[in-house]
């Protein structure tokens, strides 16, 4: 069994309370029972977050909005498990659906998994994704450190030149100037 699912699935038999239908949840290999789950009606959350995973890391298409959903979700757990799904689902459609949420100034608080998300793809919407999310992130007593930090991390990890401006700027910012010299010493030398 994969670590993460290991993971997931330790953490939800709490929430389930063991029940039969978690036990039988965890054990099915029948994708088309594990997607009706995500349409059913009442559904508690756990349940719906399991069979999201399960789709997800099995390539599963029609897990991609319910993925979505709990990348954006308020509990941590719920937003890295989501994270590690999409990352492995390989739907064209998540990276768009990554920025958007780190990017969404309404809901930064929520955005660290959608950044680290973003880093990871590499995709075309990540670098410009990450560049705004970061200099929002550049004002005075912004409270987001954590989702400043990943935005440097992703940007220094995929070493696009764009990101100089922005990295360049967070030097100023002592919480996160460290992590910005490692950043820019990972992009391209300027000619």
């Amino acid at each position: 069994m994969d670590e993460e699912l290991r993971s997931l699935t330790e953490r939800l038999r709490g929430e389930a309370g063991a029940s039969a239908g978690y036990e039988h949840l965890v054990a099915t290999d029948d994708l088309d029972e594990l997607a009706a789950v995500l349409t059913a009606p009442g559904q508690p959350l756990w349940a719906r977050e399991l069979v999201a995973f399960r789709l997800g890391i099995a390539g599963d298409p029609r897990a991609f909005e319910a993925l979505v959903l709990l990348l954006n979700h308020r509990e941590p757990q719920r937003c890295a498990s989501a994270a590690y799904a999409l990352a492995r689902l390989g739907d064209p459609r998540t990276a768009r659906a990554a920025a958007a949420l780190a990017t969404n100034e309404l809901r930064v608080a929520y955005a660290l998994h959608p950044v680290r998300l973003l880093a990871a793809l590499r995709a075309p919407e990540a670098v410009p994704a990450l560049i705004t999310t970061l200099q929002r992130r550049l004002r005075p007593h912004d409270p987001y450190r954590r989702v400043a930090l990943a935005c440097i991390d992703g940007l220094g990890a995929m070493g696009d030149a764009r990101a100089r401006p922005a990295l360049t700027e967070a030097l100023a910012h002592p919480a996160l100037a460290e992590a910005a010299v490692h950043a820019l010493a990972r992009l391209p030398v300027e000619r």
